[in-house]
């Protein structure tokens, strides 16, 4: 705003958002004002102090509500509703009244956003649904207390990407060991569906932009740290940020770590006290330094850790920052060392770290969990088998006989990656690996509460595509599925493999994408002659399948104002503020025919680790008190096909002009001014997309340049288009 709104007293706003008022608040408030004596209220100098007003978290709704659109009507499960948040009816007589607070028009707040290249992300053409702001100890998750069906889960409602990041030191074989020690540990304390680990190395720590996508920082070296990236860490902090120091240099706030010999690779004693002021007793292997108290005050009730010797050594602090709730744990034991890690020095304190393993992990979890991540122990799950599916009569006598002449002598088809083995029945002793799959043909023995396929079968309006389904509830990529099959199957066939989950996702430049329970999972296989008006212009097809996944929710009576939207290259995008899926797209060109694999997944049901479209439904229904149904993955995924062939089939007659138009009408970036490379860098305005599809800028006073998706990526935090650097 730069500084130009202000209230009364001199206050300056730090942030504009809807708040939603109990009846009894709004009572007092409208009392205190007819009175004239409403008091200001002054914060407390602690820096660690933070308001939390009651949330109003979005209702989850789950796979199994009867209203899922789609789902069978002889099918009763229940009758709730969903359109209520839980709890509701509990909050004392009468109707809840809603005030928002907001700018005049949203003209006014677009001309104002305009003004600074740095956010446009609160302007829009359309009116975003109000989704709760979290002012919980953690700014990036919340704990949704009045909803049972949260069971106690963390929900990620800020936007960032889910990320952990693990700073290890400089570039050396030393700091990678030490980042697969850190990340193992951390691997097993998290809840696996909401969180990516990834390696911070230390020149983009300094020169990428990802203060802005960090739930945790994590620091894990005892290497001195750099003036220039201590100071990005100090700045992350002071944003708000989480910090997690493991035997490492790292202090702030008047702490000092000091050496102390003595202590450098034994086994000691440590008592740790919990933020409920609990204590858990355990056996650690110091790091041989210690932390002497500073001028900063520690957090009321915050963590604690200190050897039971006679000088009682600190050795894990609790530390507030910033008046935005930074916050740091920092440790001087070896809590991310294994009781098997080469450090530990004798068979006795192997012996005393085993026996303390247990509560090893139960102070890291409490750790975590006051930084403000989600630890609920999930294991990993076990593969399933794949069964094979038609949603046709007519195609599964003429596939049968296309089986019985490709598979070998043992029933197998066999790629560089997969072996598929088809089976008329499968017993639970076959052991099913990431390798080796067995494919149950026998349609009769299928079942499944993830997927039904009369839903997928009635929403299926297609020539070809998804005719022939392979689906697994549990397999490790729906990409790989069909690579053993993408160069021999004959196009009527119109393959597809859908999962309920996924065991090793994968995103766009070998990122991890994390694939939970209520995601939409699918890759869809369609061949595209090379001369052919998609055949010469190839890079379309992401964009035809992010326009498909929009459109198929956007298309349904009442559903039109669900504010999905495309982003280039790849992304769908909960307006322009959160990611809700994205696309994978790999061709191959074999002669004159191009053998493309789309894989698409979005989540539908699932909030965490960001958000869902089912989230959107509810919140839509609270602020237009309307009663949309919840959408099943099942239903979506047959209406995206769907839609993605009859935009295939008007781009082969009309050229893009036939689909951009839509395009246009769904992304992100009309009228958006971005810079390239870097806040500094040259400041352009989005045109539009190329003939090949191609993402084009206007710089003023030059030319249109033509950024390619290959090398480039959008960073929609900061406006910025950022070369990929490999």
């Amino acid at each position: 705003m730069e500084d130009r709104l202000h209230m009364d007293n001199g206050l300056v706003p730090q942030k504009i958002m809807s708040v939603r008022l109990q009846d009894s608040t709004l009572k007092e408030v409208k009392d205190q004002a007819s009175n004239k004596q409403a008091q200001i209220l002054e914060p407390k100098p602690e820096p660690s102090l933070e308001i939390k007003p009651e949330q109003d978290g979005m209702e989850h709704v789950g796979r199994d509500d009867p209203k899922a659109l789609g789902e069978e009507p002889k099918q009763r499960r229940g009758s709730a509703s969903g359109s209520e948040p839980a709890g509701d009816s509990d909050r004392g007589g009468g109707p809840i009244e809603h005030y928002h607070l907001h700018l005049s028009s949203c003209h006014e707040c677009l001309e104002l956003e305009n003004s600074t290249i740095e956010s446009v992300k609160f302007a829009s053409a359309e009116n975003i649904p109000d989704l709760p702001y979290d002012y919980s100890s953690s700014l990036e998750s919340v704990a949704d207390e009045t909803s049972p069906e949260r069971e106690g889960r963390r929900v990620n409602l800020t936007g960032k990407a889910p990320n952990i990041l693990l700073y290890v030191g400089s570039d050396s074989q030393e700091a990678l060991g030490r980042f697969h020690e850190v990340r193992s540990v951390l691997a097993d304390c998290v809840d696996i569906d909401s969180y990516v680990l990834y390696h911070l190395l230390e020149d983009s720590a300094l020169r990428d932009p990802w203060t802005d996508n960090c739930l945790l920082l994590v620091i894990a070296t005892r290497e001195s740290i750099p003036e220039d990236l201590y100071q990005k860490f100090m700045a992350y902090l002071s944003q708000g940020g989480k910090v997690l120091g493991l035997s490492s240099s790292f202090t702030f706030g008047g702490f000092q770590v000091t050496n102390k010999g003595a202590l450098r690779k034994t086994v000691q004693n440590l008592v740790f006290s919990k933020a409920d002021q609990s204590e858990v007793k355990l056996s650690v292997l110091s790091s041989g330094c210690r932390y002497q108290e500073g001028p900063v005050r520690l957090s009321p009730g915050g963590l604690q850790g200190h050897l039971e010797n006679d000088d009682k050594d600190r050795m894990i602090v609790h530390v507030p920052f910033g008046t935005h709730g930074g916050e740091a744990v920092l440790c001087q034991v070896h809590l991310e060392l294994p009781p098997s890690s080469d450090i530990v020095q004798t068979p006795e304190d192997f012996n005393l770290l085993k026996s303390s393993n247990f509560r090893r992990y139960e102070v890291l979890r409490e750790i975590l969990t006051t930084l403000g991540l989600s630890c609920d122990m999930k294991q990993v799950p076990a593969l399933t088998p794949l069964y094979l599916l038609s949603a046709a009569e007519e195609i599964r006598d003429p596939l049968m006989q296309w089986l019985g002449k490709h598979v070998d002598s043992e029933g197998e088809i066999k790629s560089s990656q997969l072996s598929l083995r088809f089976v008329s029945s499968y017993v639970s002793e076959v052991e099913i690996t990431p390798s080796c799959i067995p494919v149950v043909t026998n349609m009769e023995a299928f079942s499944s509460e993830n997927f039904n396929l009369e839903i997928y079968r009635q929403n299926l309006q297609t020539k070809q595509l998804g005719k022939v389904i392979l689906f697994a509830e549990v397999t490790p990529t729906t990409m790989r599925l069909l690579d053993g099959l993408m160069f021999q199957t004959p196009q009527e066939m119109g393959l597809i493999a859908i999962a309920a989950r996924q065991t090793q996702g994968k995103g766009r430049g070998g990122n991890a994408w994390l694939s939970p329970v209520g995601c939409a999972l699918s890759t869809l296989l369609i061949s595209i002659p090379l001369r052919s008006q998609l055949g010469q212009r190839i890079p379309f097809v992401q964009h035809l399948m992010s326009v498909a996944v929009v459109e198929a929710v956007r298309s349904i009576p009442k559903y039109q104002d669900i504010n999905l939207r495309v982003k280039w290259p790849n992304d769908i995008y909960y307006s322009d503020l959160m990611k809700i899926g994205g696309v994978l797209v790999n061709s191959t060109l074999m002669g004159e025919t191009f053998h493309i694999l789309i894989g698409c997944g979005f989540n539908v049901t699932n909030s965490n680790p960001t958000i869902c479209i089912n989230d959107l439904v509810t919140e839509y229904n609270k602020q237009h008190k309307a009663e949309l149904k919840p959408l099943r993955a099942d239903y979506l995924i047959a209406r995206v096909v769907t839609v993605l062939e009859k935009l295939i089939e008007e781009f082969q007659d009309k050229g893009p002009n036939s689909v951009l138009p839509l395009y246009y009408r769904y992304w992100v970036h009309s009228g958006q001014q971005v810079h390239l490379g870097s806040t500094d860098g040259p400041k352009v305005s989005i045109v539009g997309l190329d003939d090949s599809g191609f993402l084009q800028v206007h710089q003023e006073g030059g030319e249109v340049v033509t950024v390619h998706p290959d090398g480039n990526s959008f960073d929609m935090l900061r406006n910025l288009i950022l070369p990929k650097r490999r």
